[in-house]
């Protein structure tokens, strides 16, 4: 082999050996969430509410503009009656963004392209696109939208500890913050900021901190959802299927209930019976 030749060839090779430990360095840079996180929520509120601190509906104390809070309250009304209200996921919608991020375990799988959170259930994926990508000329609507981020390295020690989101529509719907029928604006078109960190004093709890513009909102809403990473070594993974144990049944404008033997039931005092007109009647 000529000196030439050979000194290719080592060019060659160091520059492989470059490439692989600047590969190697890049990785090393992202930070270890693995495991199972489960929302932490204060005492007498349900899982399920976005604010973890305060409970669900009115509780939230969102900055509803005046038409969408009585959304809020011809929901709980209808609710009060037997009726379904604001809240979509009774039949069998998904949730979408944010509520898919109250859900009960989440797992977060790291990689340079796309941070991917497993949630389970009807929303059962968020991926978080992190390889500089620009914003698509036309997205396609989803319930959990279009996620762009990226890494920052706030204290500068070289290992990524902050993550931070935008995630923005058209989005299918209708959505709601909770089953209270708390409601986003129906014309879809939120966005949501959010820094996905860990806590300073805790390297086991990690804050989601959510800020949405939505027009039904008079201001942005910030709110702080935290998750706690299970301790156990082989954690149980919950699994829901709404089309598995939902007992609501939507005739028309009328909500029913199949009670355990299959036989439908009224939700309320008074409640018509679905159209029959082309069954013939019971023989008696």
């Amino acid at each position: 082999m000529t000196e030439r030749s050979l000194s290719c060839a080592m060019a060659a090779m160091l520059a492989a050996l470059l490439t692989a430990g600047s590969a190697a360095a890049e990785g090393a840079k992202y930070p270890d969430w693995s495991g199972q996180w489960v929302p932490v929520v204060a005492p007498g509120v349900t899982a399920r509410s976005l604010d973890p601190t305060k409970p669900a509906g009115p509780g939230q104390q969102a900055p509803l503009t005046p038409e969408y809070q009585k959304v809020l309250q011809d929901s709980l009304a209808a609710q009060a009656s037997g009726r379904l209200g604001n809240d979509p996921t009774t039949e069998c919608y998904a949730g979408g963004m944010p509520r898919m991020m109250t859900y009960r375990a989440q797992e977060y799988v790291v990689t340079p392209e796309a941070t991917y959170i497993l949630l389970g259930g009807n929303d059962n994926l968020r991926r978080v696109l992190t390889d500089g990508r620009d914003w698509p000329a036309k997205l396609n609507p989803t319930y959990q939208g279009y996620s762009i981020g990226h890494w920052v390295d706030s204290d500068g020690d070289g290992t990524y500890d902050v993550l931070e989101v935008e995630t923005r529509g058209p989005f299918k719907g209708p959505r709601a913050y909770d089953d209270t029928g708390l409601p986003l604006h129906f014309d879809n078109n939120s966005t949501f900021r959010e820094r996905f960190f860990i806590d300073k004093a805790d390297p086991n709890l990690l804050h989601d901190v959510i800020t949405i513009a939505d027009h039904a909102l008079t201001q942005p809403w910030t709110v702080d959802k935290t998750f706690r990473r299970s301790a156990e070594a082989q954690p149980d993974w919950p699994e829901e299927y709404c089309h598995a144990t939902n007992r609501r049944l939507v005739l028309g404008n009328e909500n029913y209930l199949l009670n355990d033997d299959g036989v439908l039931m009224p939700t309320r005092k008074d409640q018509p019976p679905p159209d029959l007109r082309y069954f013939k009647p019971a023989s008696k």
